[in-house]
């Protein structure tokens, strides 16, 4: 291996400014690390703790098994049979939330995304569609749908856990804030999309057209189901391991093709913000009560995701649902708040997707907080 002289990092310096000017959450997270690396240095245990290599590996067999899918053609194929099918724009958009919602439950936010994202990507090709607006929709949805079950996103795993509920005991408490939730969301999808009718583009059917590739599709269908089952059970090494191997032998052209800057991005944002919850102050915030741990969950969650801040507040917490509700709700408003949100403004790509979701969930939030607090305050 070459030894690192000064003219090889001048000649690395341009192409890595190149790298960050196209990825500035890599460099904002990144450089967050490194700071409180420099100024509050920890053990290297923690850091690796913070990286949350098990997420990372999942996220890693998921890109590459999704990319295979998307190469195939059948999420054209699947595009162009919903767009014929489909009415109007609001029957569409109202379709994928609830599709997304419900995806979220069973399979976890990001996986849904996953598999939801590039299908309405697709769709924008077949027909004229407000792709980036529906994305962002679909980023509220699996935040609303995963919040009803224990295994739809991290946080709830967590919490379901420490809970010593069962499945419906859980599902049980957490149903008004889903409720007000998916009313909410499905209010302003009504609101947002009109009824007009959908018409094909004419360039677009010739594309659609393209012969899929039938073993691409099916080997990489089939690896998803089983990297879904892996990472159910906490086998995120084996699953990536299984997919890295398959598309080395089999698929290498997709390899190259696969998104490694969202790995690279959310690696900096664990480091990071798993670090700056280590030091944020949040002994004495009075959790135990209910109305200051409900807002301290939402703030939080804007601040570092709402996963960080549940690890962060769960053991000053005694109202274990009341927290689960709130991280949930600080889902919404930043696009930090949950990882879903990045991940599927990145899935969508487009310019200006970042303010634009902000100009939907900030609000959503806003309004979306003080009435589940009501509804659960009510119920209780």
């Amino acid at each position: 291996m070459p030894a690192l002289t000064p003219e090889i990092v001048r000649g690395l310096l341009p192409r890595l400014r190149g790298i960050l000017r196209r990825e500035r959450l890599l460099g904002v997270f990144g450089l967050l690390a490194l700071f409180l690396a420099l100024a509050d240095p920890r053990p290297w245990a923690l850091y690796r703790n913070w990286l949350d290599l098990p997420t990372l590996l999942g996220l890693a067999a998921l890109l590459v098994t999704v990319e295979g899918i998307r190469a195939s053609g059948y999420v054209q194929r699947a595009a162009r049979y919903t767009a014929l099918r489909t009415r109007s724009l609001r029957g569409l958009a109202l379709l994928l939330v609830l599709a997304s919602a419900l995806l979220a439950m069973l399979l976890t936010n990001d996986v849904s995304l996953f598999l939801v994202v590039p299908l309405t990507v697709a769709l924008g090709r077949e027909a004229r569609l407000p792709v980036q607006r529906l994305v962002i929709f679909e980023a509220l949805a699996v935040n609303a749908g995963s919040t009803l079950s224990p295994i739809g996103n991290p946080q709830n795993l967590l919490l379901w856990q420490r809970s010593g509920l069962s499945m419906p005991g859980f599902m049980l408490h957490l149903l008004p804030t889903f409720a007000v939730m998916l009313a909410l969301l499905l209010a302003l999808v009504w609101f947002m999309f009109d009824a007009r009718t959908l018409t094909l583009q004419t360039s677009a059917r010739t594309a659609a057209e393209a012969l899929p590739r039938p073993a691409l599709g099916v080997t990489a269908g089939l690896l998803l189901l089983v990297v879904v089952g892996l990472l159910q059970g906490h086998h995120a090494q084996g699953a990536a391991a299984l997919v890295l191997a398959v598309f080395a032998v089999m698929f290498r052209e997709v390899l190259q093709r696969v998104d490694w800057m969202l790995l690279a991005t959310f690696a900096a944002m664990f480091v990071g913000l798993g670090h700056l919850a280590q030091i944020l102050p949040v002994q004495g915030l009075g959790l135990q009560q209910p109305g200051v741990l409900y807002i301290a969950a939402i703030a939080l969650s804007q601040v570092i995701s709402n996963v960080p801040a549940t690890v962060l507040l769960e053991h000053g917490a005694h109202d274990v649902m009341l927290l689960a509700a709130a991280v949930n709700v600080g889902g919404f408003g930043l696009g930090i708040g949950s990882l879903a949100n990045l991940i599927a403004l990145r899935l969508e790509g487009s310019p200006g997707s970042l303010a634009r979701f902000h100009r939907i969930s900030v609000p959503f939030l806003l309004v979306c907080a003080p009435l589940v607090w009501l509804v659960l305050r009510w119920v209780a």
